[in-house]
């Protein structure tokens, strides 16, 4: 994929209020603690997060995400009429039916000729939605589009803690431990074709790659206990962890590769990365698989641990914030997401 005129003009984000620390989670489980043997701080040595955050117990995912899009369109300048696609791309929606984006494209007035659906694609799913409105912007067909998520782990998490505590057996715990580094957040970004807006701070997409390895796709599951989607069933999370850094380090090392023949990617490019957020092992990890010096991965899961689809967006916007990618700079976005999925893109910032 490549591309010659779309550009990133705003990327906006909205954390949950609620901080969670790893502490606190551990002394929620000393059930299971107790009954294991386990000493207090096993997740924080196993994942290096220390706190994430969730949303209050009464709220949306839209409504959140209506917030970050209002961010993004105050500060590119851009009218909601001019959106002429809206995406939302969450691992969790407010309901089946319908698209949780109607909700957003609703709250956010947005054109009444615009594309609105969703999107659903694992941890990547806001690379995802960025694919198809760039498309949309390299074929002609519109001006501008708002890629929209959020995500909350809250209930995931107090379900897990609940079944550790009464299972209370180390074969759930690993299948579970990576659903307790969780957390919520919610994000906007908004393409152009640089035409409209505020074209100050705009940041042109070169292009990218994508690489699947599908058949990993039972490594991590968050679905019903039953076969299909019995009526009267709970949700559950189950990763297969080491399997899956296992597999997903082979396919980013793949993607990256492709990504750098693609995009003819000088040796000493990106300049900087942004990726998704999952935990301490799986960074340094990652940054020996593709060779990359740890001072040009930016990283926030240490406070806010693994919040799915708004994880890199999030990372991207708080690193531009702290000053981290500089004007010119090479950037890569790579994600990788259950499935196996995985999707690189490169940003001249």
């Amino acid at each position: 994929m490549k591309y010659s005129k779309v550009f990133i003009n705003a990327v906006s984000y909205e954390l949950a209020p609620n901080i969670i620390t790893s502490d606190e989670i551990e002394e929620r489980l000393k059930p299971f603690y107790d009954y294991m043997g386990f000493q207090k701080g096993q997740l924080l040595k196993l994942t290096g997060i220390k706190e994430r955050r969730f949303w209050d117990i009464d709220h949306t995912l839209a409504e959140h995400a209506a917030k970050a899009g209002k961010k993004a369109l105050k500060s590119s300048s851009i009218s909601s009429k001019d959106i002429q696609a809206l995406v939302f791309c969450g691992v969790g929606k407010d309901a089946f039916e319908p698209a949780t984006a109607c909700t957003v494209a609703h709250a956010l007035k947005i054109n009444s000729n615009a594309h609105v659906y969703d999107v659903s694609n694992a941890c990547i799913g806001v690379l995802t939605g960025i694919i198809q409105v760039a498309n949309e912007i390299e074929l002609g067909n519109i001006k501008a589009g708002l890629i929209v998520s959020c995500e909350t782990s809250r209930q995931i998490i107090e379900s897990t803690i609940n079944e550790l505590n009464q299972v209370k057996t180390m074969e759930l715990y690993k299948k579970t431990v990576a659903t307790l580094t969780g957390g919520s957040g919610a994000c906007a970004v908004l393409l152009t074709n640089g035409t409209i807006g505020n074209n100050m701070d705009k940041h042109k997409i070169k292009g990218g790659v994508v690489k699947q390895a599908a058949e990993f796709h039972k490594l991590c599951r968050w679905s019903f206990r039953e076969k299909g989607m019995p009526c009267n069933s709970k949700v559950q999370i189950r990763t297969h962890a080491g399997k899956v850094l296992e597999n997903g380090l082979i396919l980013a090392k793949k993607t990256f590769n492709a990504f750098k023949k693609e995009l003819l990617i000088p040796e000493n490019k990106p300049d900087k990365f942004i990726c998704h957020q999952v935990g301490s092992i799986h960074q340094k990890m990652f940054q020996h698989a593709i060779k990359i010096a740890y001072e040009k991965d930016f990283s926030t899961y240490e406070y806010l641990g693994n919040m799915g689809t708004v994880s890199l967006p999030i990372t991207a916007a708080i690193a531009d914030e702290r000053g981290f990618l500089k004007k010119n700079d090479y950037i890569g976005f790579l994600g990788i997401g259950s499935g196996l999925n995985c999707l690189m893109l490169g940003i001249e910032w």
